[in-house]
């Protein structure tokens, strides 16, 4: 409908650019207006739930207490109607389908009042203000040349516009297009878009002007195919690499097959201060690196944490916490996930997300001592990364501990690994190995050396029966290395 009372201002296709532009702002703000009422109502159950527990009671892990003080409880009373209030608001425009949308950001809004503070003029920020709403857009279209009739970019990087019919007077050059002066030229994947116009796929442009540089610039975006499903196994052929996010790095470590670290833990470090395109470029400068050394690894899959903090960040849960509170709230899970799922997708490394329940505690509990070294100073992040690893190749986080002297094998020596239970040789007799094995015989001697059943043994497997018997072999492997198959035996453990 909107569309149709365009049309005769313009033309069909600046109808649709238009009507698009202010349906996707719609549905963003849509969207912001949703997890504004989720905040809110996660806000007033934790409040109602405090105020209904006696004052100074505490609280638990999972579940905070009581408040503090009569005085704290009093202002949380008054805070909780000023949620309701506003929840009640938020949800009246939310049915009514009503959003408010600020051209340009509230952010910019605001600095109006505060010009000495934002070191502005009025007259800068008025240009600011206006450049946000200089802007041109069209949708590509395949089959049309150079893949979009409205904005056309040559291969030689000539730019034309096709004028609506009220503005076709205007034209400098036939069928009401006006070319511009300069020429345009792209950096940033330019081989692509030049195959793309050369087989007149669909190409959007967005013309848009920076008054902080006073530049016009024009960029172009395309849809990529579906890249089909890779089978986790063959994801995790080459091992893993495991990423930690964390508010100013991400900690990543290098995984083999059997689930074991090599090498030396990596850190990839942003900022995530300043302006939002300056902290979406830290971001993806970041996980430009983290892939680059991905692909020098030879690392098929990436493993990270599926973290979301919406239920987290409101200020009700951890109350006077604010330093913890603005960590979590300046992590960005959910733009480095989406980052890193599109990044990864280009350079053919799959993305695997795993459950973040304890992956810190327990990989600082199992992994960050013995990780620890003179030269190497482990860190409590690089520890969940392991965990993290593991966790997404199925094994489990911790290390196997020594058993007591008393079952060791030969009751010296230590056998914290085995081989799986399905590896060969895994119920074999112990090969041969160098070196004396007691005081006074030396390993070798004999001519039943391999025999176990010859050997002067209490638990011996010809004594026992195989209904009196079980065979044990554990399947977790260890952390620091796996013994090629053959090597280590399954001893036997006396049956219920």
């Amino acid at each position: 409908m909107r569309k149709r009372e365009l049309t005769p201002l313009a033309s069909s296709r600046w109808a649709g650019s238009i009507t698009k532009a202010t349906h996707d702002q719609w549905a963003l703000a849509r969207r912001g207006q949703s997890a504004h009422i989720h905040n809110l109502e996660a806000g007033i159950r934790t409040i109602e739930d405090r105020l209904s527990q006696p004052v100074g009671q505490k609280g638990t892990k999972k579940a905070p207490g009581g408040y503090r003080s009569r005085r704290e409880w009093h202002a949380k009373s008054r805070r909780l109607r000023v949620l309701q209030d506003r929840l009640a608001a938020a949800r009246a425009d939310h049915e009514a389908g009503l959003v408010h949308v600020v051209r340009g950001g509230k952010h910019l809004a605001r600095t109006r009042h505060h010009l000495e503070a934002a070191q502005l003029t009025e007259g800068a920020w008025r240009r600011c203000w206006e450049a946000e709403r200089w802007f041109l857009a069209a949708d590509g279209e395949s089959g049309k040349r150079y893949g979009n009739e409205t904005i056309r970019v040559s291969p030689d990087g000539e730019a034309s516009i096709k004028l609506p019919a009220p503005l076709t007077y205007l034209s400098n050059a036939p069928h009401g297009r006006y070319v511009l002066a300069c020429r345009v030229t792209f950096a940033h994947r330019g081989t692509e878009w030049a195959d793309r116009i050369a087989a007149n796929r669909a190409l959007a442009y967005r013309i848009h002007y920076d008054a902080g540089r006073d530049r016009w610039y024009l960029t172009a975006s395309w849809q990529l195919p579906l890249t089909p499903t890779l089978p986790i196994e063959a994801a995790l052929a080459h091992g893993v690499i495991g990423v930690d996010m964390n508010a100013d790095h991400l900690a990543a470590w290098r995984l083999d097959v059997h689930g074991n670290p090599t090498g030396s833990p990596h850190r990839f470090f942003y900022d995530l201060t300043g302006t939002a395109p300056h902290r979406d470029a830290q971001v993806r400068h970041a996980l430009t690196r983290l892939l680059h050394w991905a692909r020098t690894c030879g690392v098929k899959a990436i493993a990270v944490e599926n973290l979301d903090f919406t239920a987290e960040k409101t200020r009700e849960k951890h109350g006077h916490k604010r330093r913890f509170r603005q960590l979590i709230s300046g992590m960005p899970t959910g733009r480095l996930r989406a980052r890193l799922a599109s990044m990864a997708d280009q350079t053919g490394i799959a993305v695997i997300a795993v459950d973040p329940a304890y992956t810190s505690k327990w990989g600082a509990q199992h992994w960050q001592k013995h990780l620890t070294t003179k030269n190497r100073k482990t860190t409590r992040h690089d520890a969940a990364a392991v965990a993290i690893g593991r966790r997404a190749q199925g094994h489990p986080i911790r290390r196997r501990t020594a058993p007591p002297p008393a079952h060791r094998s030969d009751e010296q020596g230590h056998r914290t690994i085995q081989a799986g239970p399905g590896a060969p040789g895994c119920e074999g007799t112990r090969p041969r190995m160098p070196g004396p094995r007691t005081r006074s015989v030396g390993a070798g001697c004999g001519v039943k050396v391999g025999d176990q059943n010859a050997q002067h043994r209490s638990e011996r497997s010809a004594e026992h029966g195989p209904g009196n018997r079980t065979h044990s072999c554990s399947a977790s492997r260890n952390g620091l290395q796996d013994r090629a198959p053959g090597k280590v035996g399954c001893r036997l453990v006396s049956g219920a």
